[in-house]
């Protein structure tokens, strides 16, 4: 095993500058850093069987490769479509089930006042979460099979970005609408279960949709 520094290791160097430089989902960025990587050590390797000297053969392969600079914007637009499908896939998942159980509160609610209540509060919350999956669910197809046949939109991570957005902040009205409703209806066991569900959905897309917000804020290579 080599026991060379990392700090004086210039394939490290350059892989710890190109990591620093990329945002995205953990394992999908790990994965690519990693195939990086060991193509560079691969190619410096086979540089120094050929006799090229140590120095040199990790210039020539930095040279090959491209500097982390020269990479970042392709790997980025990878990631960023990485994460857009991330984001889209948790609000396509957990949207049309909280609207299920907010439709099952509804209709299990007890007295004229409660109904009325969650009638107007489920029809609102499920049309912004149901206009948000469809989106949703097309950036899933445009990043999917779809990506083989026509080329990304360029403002499709941050469409999908605002859209987990605007579903979590649904999330968060219906959490609290039904903490309000739960004391006027006998079912308030369901009531509180769908509202703790319903905030741990929020605290999942939420922080996807954030995350895609940064993804797509960044320059991306074509």
């Amino acid at each position: 095993m080599s026991t060379t520094h990392p700090a004086d290791d210039p394939v490290a160097d350059y892989v710890a500058v190109l990591s620093a430089a990329l945002h995205g989902p953990v394992r999908a960025k790990s994965r690519m850093v990693q195939e990086i990587r060991d193509g560079l050590t691969d190619t410096v390797e086979a540089h120094t069987r050929a006799g090229v000297p140590p120095d040199r053969a990790t210039r020539l392969a930095v040279r090959e490769f491209g500097t982390p600079e020269e990479l970042v914007p392709s790997c980025q637009r990878e990631l960023t479509i990485a994460q857009t499908r991330r984001t889209a896939l948790s609000v396509t998942l957990t949207v049309p089930f909280l609207i299920a159980c907010w439709h099952l509160i509804w209709t299990s609610g007890q007295g004229w006042q409660l109904q009325q209540t969650a009638q107007l509060v489920a029809v609102q919350l499920a049309a912004v979460a149901s206009v948000a999956t469809l989106l949703a669910a097309a950036a899933l197809a445009a990043t999917g099979a779809l990506a083989r046949r026509l080329r990304t939109p360029e403002r499709l991570p941050l469409a999908v970005a605002w859209a987990g957005t605007t579903a979590g902040v649904a999330m968060v009205v219906a959490t609290l609408a039904l903490a309000v409703l739960s004391p006027l209806t006998t079912n308030w066991p369901l009531v509180t279960l769908a509202a703790m569900v319903t905030a741990l959905s929020h605290g999942m897309v939420a922080s996807s949709a954030r995350a895609c917000r940064r993804c797509a804020r960044l320059p991306a290579g074509a």
